[in-house]
């Protein structure tokens, strides 16, 4: 009977220590404003207020989605934010396209959306991709982009506002048109939606706030926990290729990592009648072995052996 007390009091002693060691769970600084698109959003009103909330703090204790979405961010922003630029697209976009996939260029959903801007397939095709069972250009990442840059400049022409142009990716043009004839309101933030559209901004808002900053969020990573990015050589398809396998031998490469670079190939195969160039990006085999001093942060305040500081402009 002692020796069971003594054990007793051990485990007590342990489980009490472990609880004090135990970090508390807190909630996040809620903002009064919010900026997207050069364009502030008060978060003042108890609603907005509230569905800002509730996204930032799923993004905050989703932590190992989170954690790869800054790492992710790191390989895909500076492939992104140039296309964005380039079609008149603002920066803030680039967010959306991390709530629409996490930011994995082999995503899809059960619908069949695809790729980082989970564009349906007609959808895709209507801005000018090439949708089939050999090629799927959904899943190429600077193509998918401008194609989403077309629906976005397309959709901004329709409502003038680019909250409503985000509500509009999720949900569609003709819907959110119909629902502000319904509803007689035209800002996004006062229609009464479905639940997925309703949360839909206020998600890019939170997911700007976070990847901003993830700091703020606790989220801390060195350097050396972001990937590198590996060197491609890019060769020009002309003619059809009866087998990827072959092909990828014939340059040094496997199938596998072929396809890794270039997932929108969707066959073993390409027939190519009608003899269209494919640019085909090939890894550089020199770059296969992780080597942190090529590690490049796209954001300082991504590290916290940054010495840059950084504060949320409506942080108090």
């Amino acid at each position: 009977m002692h020796i069971k007390i003594k054990l007793i009091i051990i485990l007590s002693c342990i489980l009490f220590h472990s609880a004090v060691a135990i970090e508390p769970i807190k909630s996040l600084l809620i903002p009064n404003k919010v900026e997207f698109a050069d364009k502030i959003i008060s978060l003042e009103r108890y609603d907005m207020r509230e569905r800002f909330d509730r996204e930032q703090i799923l993004i905050a204790y989703s932590h190992s989605t989170s954690i790869l979405l800054i790492k992710r961010a790191n390989r895909f922003f500076p492939i992104i934010e140039p296309i964005l630029k380039q079609n008149g697209i603002p920066d803030d976009f680039k967010y959306l396209a991390v709530i629409e996939s996490s930011l994995d260029p082999r995503a899809i959903s059960p619908v069949t959306a695809s790729g980082l801007w989970q564009l349906m397939p007609k959808t895709a095709q209507q801005f000018g991709l090439e949708v089939t069972d050999e090629v799927d250009e959904r899943y190429h990442i600077e193509k998918s982009t401008i194609a989403a840059c077309k629906y976005l400049k397309s959709a901004y022409t329709k409502f003038k506002n680019w909250t409503t142009v985000a509500a509009s990716y999720n949900c569609g043009m003709g819907r959110i048109s119909d629902e502000q004839e319904k509803q007689q309101v035209d800002n996004s933030f006062d229609l009464l939606l479905n639940n997925e559209t309703s949360r839909y901004v206020f998600r890019l808002l939170a997911m700007k706030r976070f990847l901003e900053n993830p700091k703020i969020f606790g989220y801390e990573l060195q350097c050396n926990d972001f990937y590198p990015t590996i060197k491609t050589n890019d060769i020009i398809v002309k003619d059809s290729v009866s087998n990827w396998t072959i092909w990828a031998a014939q340059n040094g490469i496997s199938y596998a990592q072929l396809k890794d670079f270039n997932i929108w190939l969707r066959d073993r195969k390409l027939t190519n009648s009608n003899k269209k160039d494919y640019i085909i990006q090939v890894p550089d085999s020199n770059d296969f072995k992780f080597d942190s001093s090529k590690i490049k942060i796209h954001n300082q305040n991504w590290v916290i052996n940054s010495s840059t500081t950084f504060k949320l402009p409506f942080d108090k």
